[in-house]
């Protein structure tokens, strides 16, 4: 997982630039969610492969 602390910018740069609008955050949301699912989803199918070579 990404950590939070890998962005780094200056207070100064971070205090006059204007904030994020709804439909922006919006959109980052949306992107993480979709990635959080792909990576729950691989790790779902990786762990059914395991299960179903193990029966074998």
């Amino acid at each position: 997982m990404k950590s939070n602390y890998s962005n780094t910018a200056q207070l100064k740069d971070l205090m006059t630039v204007p904030p994020m609008t709804a439909a922006q955050h919006a959109e980052v949301m949306r992107k993480r969610i979709a990635h959080r699912r792909m990576v729950e989803e691989a790790k779902e199918m990786k762990k059914a492969d395991t299960w179903q070579f193990e029966k074998r």
